[in-house]
C-alpha cells in the first residue's frame, strides 16, 4: 500500500514538472488515432433546452437512500463561535491529509467560517440527534448551553462528548453547483471510545438512525 502511494506521488510530481517545461505528458498517438480525434465535434455547454428534466423532489428521494455520519462544522470567531450541521462530510486525501465537506451557498453561517479560516469536524455520536438539530436551525444561538474547548491547532470549538473531532485549516474552495466545496488540511485529530458507547449518529431518508451489528 505505501509503496503504491510512494509511486503515486512520484507519478504526480513528474508530470507537475514536465508541465511546467512545456513538455508532453503523454506519448503522441498514432496517426488513425489522430484523425479520428480530428475529426471528432468541438466540445460545448450543454443549453438549457437540452438538460433532461430532473424534479428536484425526487433529487432529494433518491439521493435520500444514501445514508451518512453526521457531524458539527465549527470555527471561532471575534463575534463568538459559528457552527453549522453536516452531513456532506468526506475524508479526501492521505497525503497530504485533507477532508472536505460541502456548505450550501446561502449559508449564513459559512461566510464566517471562510473569515476566521480554519474549522473543527465534530463526528457526532448516536445519542446527540438533538445536538445536531440545534446546530440546523439558523438565527439561534446554536452554542448556548452547549460546552466545549478550543481545538488544539485553531481553536475552533471542538464539542463536549463527541466521539470524534478533527481539526483543519481551510486548503481550498471549489464552486460545485449551489454549494461551495471546502477543502480543509487536518491539522490535528482525536477520538474519545467513551464518547460514544451507541456508535454513530447516522442520516438517512430525512431521519435519524444508528449502526447496529
Amino acid at each position: 500500500m505505501d509503496g503504491m502511494m510512494g509511486h503515486a506521488g512520484m507519478a504526480a510530481t513528474a508530470i507537475r514538472y514536465l508541465r511546467s517545461v512545456g513538455a508532453p505528458t503523454t506519448a503522441a498517438p498514432p496517426a488513425a488515432h489522430a484523425r479520428a480525434t480530428a475529426a471528432r465535434p468541438p466540445l460545448r455547454a450543454v443549453r438549457d433546452d437540452e438538460r433532461a428534466p430532473l424534479d428536484p423532489a425526487e433529487f432529494r428521494s433518491v439521493l435520500g437512500h444514501f445514508a451518512s455520519g453526521v457531524t458539527i462544522i465549527t470555527a471561532p470567531g471575534e463575534a463568538g463561535p459559528a457552527g453549522f450541521a453536516c452531513q456532506s462530510f468526506a475524508s479526501l486525501s492521505l497525503d497530504p491529509p485533507l477532508v472536505a465537506f460541502m456548505v450550501a451557498r446561502t449559508s449564513t453561517t459559512w461566510p464566517r467560517l471562510a473569515q476566521a479560516g480554519v474549522f473543527c469536524v465534530n463526528i457526532l455520536g448516536a445519542e446527540q440527534g438533538d445536538l445536531c438539530r440545534a446546530f440546523a436551525v439558523s438565527g439561534a444561538d446554536k452554542f448556548a448551553g452547549v460546552r466545549h474547548t478550543p481545538a488544539p491547532a485553531t481553536g475552533s470549538p471542538r464539542l463536549a462528548d463527541v466521539p470524534a473531532w478533527i481539526d483543519c485549516t481551510i486548503h481550498a474552495v471549489h464552486t460545485g453547483g449551489d454549494h461551495h466545496i471546502v477543502t480543509g488540511r487536518v491539522e490535528a485529530l482525536g477520538t474519545d471510545p467513551t464518547a460514544a458507547p451507541q456508535g454513530p449518529l447516522l442520516f438517512h431518508r430525512g431521519t435519524f438512525g444508528r449502526f447496529t451489528q
